[in-house]
């Protein structure tokens, strides 16, 4: 058995090699393939990565509540992500950031709520600017840096906003501007402190720091009107706590507010609904790229039916000195392999290359893991299998005194 194994792979390669050219291109067809879905599982797996590693980074400690639909998980994924209005049902009040800070071993709860309008200092003007209402904890929990200034305080809190670095530049056409003022819906207030350069603007809260204007959630209540709360970050006393806290939140909110249009994370689930979305993206724009794959799967086939064809005499040789159609059907199997196999090696070296590539423009740094690797061999091994059994079968089943009265 291993000696016929050797003879197919050596007549394989005897029959590429004869054929240079087209089996360059015939590889390069299904390589194609397998480098556009490597780009795609390579960049979705770094921005996933990304923002597991931020989760990581503030600490194990804790706890998001955001808002939830009835709606099954593509299309609430989707609207959650997409949509301009995607928090404009959300259910989750101020009141219940109070309602979770008083839980036990919960240390500090800070919101999340996202408006767009309109900022002026002097001439400048920045339109649909982010306005991001929180509380005081919130930068304790976020661990955002500051290049100067200090963060909001209670003391303060009527008066003063921190902002994002590209938005001081924008706006002030400086990075520090501290103390300066800023008109936002006919009040003005100063500038306590500049957010330092966020490089990674993919994060799990949804929020360009680097572009937002961040201010208490009470003014920002006053002001624009019971503001939409995206999400509540809460710090546990301990990582031990995580799950009774969790638990705990959601039974007291709950029972205060008498619906379930909410949904609590913790650990490796607060990544949710990013990676979601990633996960639908990377799915479709897959199934695209396959659509290249087949293209080449095609090329594969028509090559074999070709070889098939050319070598018809050789078919009836080995059948008259005792070869089954069985091994005939193995002989060009293994050549509809070794093709496929050789695209896909091809596509996962020009794959990862242009991964680098995009790596240089973008903050997305390439993802190689097994997994990947796993599915690209599966995927070659699939179109090397579906696109020659037919040429396989052609030629086990050609007549042995027929073919040999076949020449080229």
């Amino acid at each position: 058995m291993a000696l016929l194994l050797r003879t197919h792979l050596k007549l394989a390669r005897i029959s590429i090699k004869e054929n240079r050219t087209r089996s360059f291109l015939t590889c390069l067809g299904i390589a194609i393939g397998i480098a556009s879905i490597i780009l795609i599982l390579s960049l979705t797996g770094s921005i996933s990565k990304l923002i597991s590693n931020e989760v990581a980074e503030i600490g194990s400690d804790l706890v998001v509540v955001r808002p939830t639909t009835n709606k099954d998980l593509t299309a609430s994924v989707i609207e959650e992500l997409t949509s301009s209005s995607s928090f404009q049902k959300s259910n989750l009040k101020i009141k219940d950031v109070e309602t979770i800070s008083k839980i036990e071993n919960v240390e500090m709860a800070s919101p999340i709520a996202i408006s767009s309008n309109t900022l002026k200092d002097g001439d400048n003007t920045v339109d649909s600017a982010t306005i991001l209402g929180t509380n005081h904890h919130f930068f304790e929990i976020e661990q955002l840096a500051l290049k100067a200034g200090t963060t909001l305080n209670p003391k303060n809190k009527d008066s003063s906003v921190v902002i994002g670095h590209m938005l001081s530049l924008l706006l002030f056409n400086t990075s520090s501007p501290v103390g300066r003022t800023i008109e936002f819906m006919g009040q003005r207030f100063i500038v306590v402190g500049i957010l330092e350069e966020i490089n990674e603007t993919i994060n799990f809260d949804n929020v360009d720091f680097n572009n937002a204007l961040i201010m208490d959630i009470d003014v920002l209540d006053k002001l624009a009107g019971s503001p939409q709360i995206q999400q509540i970050n809460v710090k546990a006393t301990n990582t031990d706590a995580l799950p009774t806290v969790a638990v705990k939140i959601e039974e007291e909110l709950k029972a205060s507010k008498n619906d379930t249009n909410f949904a609590v994370y913790y650990g490796d689930s607060i990544t949710h609904p990013a990676n979601s979305l990633l996960s639908i993206v990377s799915g479709m724009l897959a199934l695209v790229a396959s659509i290249s794959l087949i293209v080449g799967g095609i090329g594969v086939m028509n090559i074999m039916l070709v070889s098939v064809a050319e070598r018809t005499h050789e078919i009836g040789i080995r059948k008259a000195v005792g070869a089954s159609a069985y091994n005939i059907l193995m002989q060009f199997m293994f050549e509809s392999l070794m093709l496929s196999l050789l695209g896909g090696f091809l596509g996962i070296i020009l794959g990862y290359i242009f991964a680098f590539l995009v790596s240089i423009i973008t903050p997305f740094t390439p993802y190689i893991s097994w997994q990947i690797l796993v599915i690209t061999l599966c995927t070659t091994l699939t179109v090397g299998i579906f696109f020659g059994i037919y040429p396989a079968l052609k030629a086990a089943s050609k007549n042995p005194i027929e073919s040999l009265k076949h020449y080229r």
